[in-house]
């Protein structure tokens, strides 16, 4: 059997578990897949989170990709590090940057089993801050001289893919280079906000084809996470990676209140698995939640299967096609035959799904409008704007507050 069959039949323990430990961020990226900014006060509190690691550590779960949110502005996060990896599960987390300060860049490089992702859409500052707000370019190449600094070799600079930053391949390259780090390019989905900007943002047909030109030119240590594997119908030159959608096979994700969905990218009740609070907790949710079980039968090609491209891309991603109306046995919406685009001229109007719940600094309406300015202090509402969803605190970062820690990391 081959490695491929082998994982879409479903693993004993996730290879890649993605956990975020809160929606609380200083950021408002006009993408965030989860549409984070405002702390959910039901969120797991550092015994869970400790329990939940424990449970990692028996399923002998290699290692977890923590998120946000910003994980960090959590005051317990390194603590949680630590105890992950005092425990066997080596810690991989995204950040913006913002508490990576020069002394706990020196500590992140003494550590064996610690990776640090910096979170970067540009490679400039005018392209960058378009997409995650004002100064935040300035933020993360700060984090990552620090970084250099201090000795960390390979840290990853992790970029979504636009049509702004599709023509800066070369120069996030360079910035990869110049600090000693390794690229890693991701998709963008239609998720969270990302669902309000994807028409804006994603790549066309065009930009599609100039990224996995560059991937078969100059993709030799780039990390992609099996982001693009829908490019392969595009060439006889295979990118790296499974080929495979992992959701509820190989991968998932554990949001900050304990909920398991079987992809980062599909935060919505139509992909939630089960409750980490639940009886016999993420092990259980793993292994006997129907929902998973059923992503690991085998999938029907559905209207790909006439298609002489579908083993090369397997039709694409399921959080792409769900975000955007098409069925998940149908094509993926960037699909590079020209399929997709046609699928979704027959997506009715109203029809397409919203994602889960929103935690943005302030409630929005869906309008795909412009960049999002960074803040960290929220007020009332605006007058005419909409009231705070309050279902997650207005403030971002309450709860988190120490007395004796009013200002930089611990």
């Amino acid at each position: 059997m081959k490695l491929v069959d082998h994982m879409s039949r479903g693993l004993d323990a996730p290879i890649c578990l993605t956990w975020e430990l809160t929606y609380a961020c200083n950021l408002s990226c006009v993408h965030c897949l989860s549409s984070s900014g405002r702390r959910d006060p039901r969120e797991l509190d550092t015994a869970q989170c400790r329990a939940v690691i424990d449970e990692l550590q028996r399923m002998q779960v290699f290692y977890v990709n923590i998120g946000g949110g910003e994980p960090t502005v959590r005051p317990d996060f390194w603590e949680l590090v630590d105890y992950a990896t005092d425990h066997q599960v080596g810690v991989k987390f995204s950040t913006n940057g913002v508490r990576i300060t020069p002394d706990r860049a020196r500590r992140l490089a003494a550590s064996d089993y610690v990776d640090v992702q910096i979170s970067l859409d540009g490679a400039t500052a005018e392209v960058n801050d378009a997409v995650r707000g004002p100064g935040s370019y300035a933020t993360a190449t700060t984090a990552m001289r620090r970084l250099a600094d201090a000795g960390f070799a390979d840290f990853k600079i992790s970029v979504v893919m636009t049509r702004q930053n599709v023509g800066q391949l070369d120069d996030f390259a360079s910035l990869a280079e110049e600090f000693g780090a390794q690229l890693r390019l991701t998709r963008l989905r239609p998720s969270g906000r990302g669902a309000d900007v994807w028409d804006s943002l994603h790549l066309g047909a065009d930009q599609q084809r100039v990224l996995y030109d560059w991937l078969v030119e100059h993709g030799e240590g780039v990390l992609t996470g099996d982001s693009f594997f829908h490019l392969n119908a595009l060439g006889e030159a295979p990118l790296p990676g499974l080929n495979l959608c992992g959701a509820g096979r190989v991968v998932c994700l554990i949001d900050p209140v304990g909920d398991v969905y079987a992809c980062p990218f599909a935060i919505h009740e139509e992909f939630l698995a089960g409750n980490v609070r639940s009886p016999g907790g993420f092990t259980e949710v793993w292994r006997g939640s129907p929902l998973f079980a059923a992503l690991r039968e085998p999938q029907s090609a559905g209207a790909c299967s006439a298609c002489s491209a579908y083993d090369a891309c397997r039709g694409g991603c399921m959080a792409a096609k769900f975000f955007t109306g098409l069925p998940l046995d149908g094509p993926d919406p960037e699909c590079v035959r020209g399929h997709g685009e046609r699928a979704l001229e027959l997506v009715a109007a109203g029809s397409v799904p919203r994602p889960g719940a929103d935690h943005s600094h302030r409630t929005r309406p869906a309008t795909g409008a412009g960049p999002v300015p960074v803040a960290i202090g929220w007020g009332p509402p605006a007058p005419g704007s909409a009231p705070p969803d309050l279902a997650c605190d207005p403030d971002p970062l309450a709860g988190f507050r120490s007395p004796r820690r009013t200002s930089g990391v611990s």
